[in-house]
């Protein structure tokens, strides 16, 4: 045992919170050989997990059928040899492959029609696993076996020399303690708090001898541009400058992190980051950071969590209503307890 194919999820953060099921494979398998098929943007994560011995890269966008792409894959992924699949997301599509590359032992979530995909089909107790990790991790044990507590954290290791180079190139000076803000997040506005308020952050931090820089994809830019017309003189924008593994590194080296519940925020918690984390319409009940070092501020209104795109309502109140004053006590009661 074991030579075992994960099928593994499309978003940044869950790649990280699926590390919790890598480990505990890990644990039980000690000499399985752990593979993932994954896009090119959530592989990039698995390359700092020691865990994962292979990553096969997955060439289709979010949401993409790709029927013919999908039957080519599996079919190259015969000469593998696994002796199992476990399949993470709980599409149709996401239990194809394994099934084209004639895995013995498919095992995932009942979901979408996956009866024959799938030959080791599960039935998700929402009850019993409230949590993302609980039901990634759940999948790694056989039937009716009972997770054990604690529970594994993810993480990552940023590499110095790597970061060291990148903090040449991009011109971020090391003179001063870094605060990273992480101002973007793909599922959609309503779970950004304002650029206006990361700009007025940005420039109290600014005041108190930090040096700010703005984090994120090349769809981020737009939003990094925000900030600095707010606080021009605060603020470093690496937005759209790094790839993912290079963002990764230079995280690893900021003194604490300010982000929107997105998948940089996973990552920032696997790197054990001191860390505030503003959450809008999401929640911490089924997808919190994975820390000890992290404040969560979140207001309790009636009409959150929506788990919406966008606000329903229009206002917004449930991040606007967050104040950038209000964020800063957080981070430096945390910095003090940390530091």
């Amino acid at each position: 045992m074991k030579k075992i194919l994960i099928i593994a999820p499309a978003w940044v953060g869950d790649m990280v919170m699926a590390q919790t099921l890598f480990k505990l494979l890990k644990g039980h398998y000690p000499m399985a050989s752990l593979h993932i098929l994954a896009p090119a943007w959530t592989a990039a994560v698995a390359q700092k997990m020691p865990e994962i011995s292979h990553a096969h890269i997955l060439p289709l966008g979010h949401g993409v059928l790709g029927l013919k792409d999908r039957w080519r894959i599996g079919r190259a992924l015969r000469s593998e040899q696994y002796d199992m699949a476990i399949v993470l997301p709980n599409s149709w599509k996401s239990a194809l492959i394994p099934w084209v590359a004639g895995i013995a032992k498919r095992r995932g979530f009942k979901g979408e029609m996956r009866f024959g995909l799938l030959n080791d089909i599960r039935v998700l107790d929402k009850q019993k696993y409230p949590l993302m990790i609980e039901r990634f991790m759940a999948l790694g044990l056989k039937k009716n076996a009972v997770l054990s507590k604690p529970y594994p954290y993810p993480s990552l290791v940023g590499d110095a020399t790597v970061a060291a180079q990148l903090k040449q190139q991009l011109g971020l000076s090391g003179d001063k303690p870094v605060v990273a803000f992480c101002p973007g997040a793909e599922y959609g506005p309503a779970k950004r708090w304002p650029t206006q308020y990361y700009g007025e952050l940005a420039l109290q931090l600014h005041d108190l001898g930090y040096a700010v820089w703005l984090m994120g994809s090349k769809k981020d830019e737009i939003l990094a541009d925000e900030i600095i017309k707010v606080a021009p003189m605060a603020c470093h924008n690496v937005c759209g400058r790094t790839d993912l593994n290079q963002a990764v590194d230079l995280l690893s080296t900021v003194s604490a992190v300010v982000t929107n519940d997105s998948g940089l925020m996973h990552v920032a918690a696997a790197l054990d980051k001191p860390m505030v984390a503003i959450y809008g319409s999401s929640s911490t009940a089924f997808t919190p950071p994975l820390s000890d070092h992290v404040a969560i501020v979140e207001l309790s209104l009636p009409c959150r969590p929506c788990f919406k795109r966008e606000c329903p309502l229009g206002h917004l109140n449930c991040l606007k209503q967050i104040t950038p004053s209000h964020v800063l006590q957080s981070l430096q009661k945390l910095m003090a307890e940390v530091l």
